[in-house]
């Protein structure tokens, strides 16, 4: 058991990794373009601060047999840290300042979770606590995809989900709740498996839609459609493979 535990634990890590790297391309034609267009740099901010507090959950004065959840977030910690900075740099001022202040909110929350769990509580009650922190912010994270999922519904196109980041999001999500079912850690397997579920839905309304990838119809400017997406404008197309990235 504990074997298959560990195996489950490397390929939650692997997959993860993916997610994380994803939006690299993004952060390519940033760079390429020296600005940030129309792109949102707050995603990466509220992903970083989800890797944090699954790393300090998984450290193991906090809950044991979780060190593999603390070594894929704190990565995804260093780099959705590298993306904010980045954004931060070729950021227009206003959206600098937006970024900069939500950064130090994020940290200064982090700061705060760890500080009390490690001066306040102890045992049990430090572990209950650090859960529910980074569960809520896993939940968040996983649930950022619903706004696609519900373009596509809405369109019939399948244009902007691309096949292969839903296709890891489920086995992201699968490998960590089957991850925390054998740990028997429910801060782990409860997040995860509505990432699973969502994942798997992402999936089916790929085959449904698979068909059809012409342009979908026109959204408004204030419906943020992916993960670190452009919001969609007259002239531009959005990019999709900035999407999704991974949470455990």
């Amino acid at each position: 058991m504990d074997v298959l535990h560990f195996l489950f634990g490397i390929f939650g890590n692997a997959t993860a990794l993916f997610l994380f790297l994803a939006p690299t391309i993004t952060f390519k034609k940033i760079i390429l373009s020296k600005t940030t267009q129309q792109f949102s740099g707050i995603p990466y901010v509220m992903t970083m601060l989800n890797c944090l507090l699954s790393a300090w959950y998984g450290l193991p004065f906090v809950s044991k047999n979780n060190i593999l959840v603390s070594t894929i977030n704190g990565t995804g910690a260093v780099i959705e840290s590298i993306y904010v900075v980045v954004f931060i740099i070729y950021a227009p001022k206003k959206e600098k300042g937006k970024i900069l202040g939500l950064s130090t909110f994020v940290l200064t929350v982090f700061c705060a979770v760890a500080f009390v769990s490690l001066f306040a509580l102890h045992g049990n009650p430090r572990k209950l606590f650090c859960g529910f922190a980074a569960s809520i912010f896993s939940i968040i994270m996983y649930a950022s995809p619903l706004s696609i999922m519900r373009m596509v519904i809405r369109t019939k196109s399948v244009e902007f989900m691309p096949f292969f980041l839903s296709l890891f999001v489920f086995l992201c999500g699968t490998s960590w709740f089957v991850f925390g079912l054998l740990g028997h850690d429910p801060f782990v397997s409860v997040p995860n498996g509505f990432g699973c579920g969502l994942g798997a839905i992402q999936l089916i309304l790929y085959f449904i839609y698979r068909n059809n990838k012409g342009a979908p119809k026109q959204t408004t400017n204030d419906e943020s459609l992916e993960l670190g997406l452009e919001k969609p404008n007259k002239n531009k197309q959005l990019n999709a493979n900035g999407a999704q990235e991974g949470h455990v």
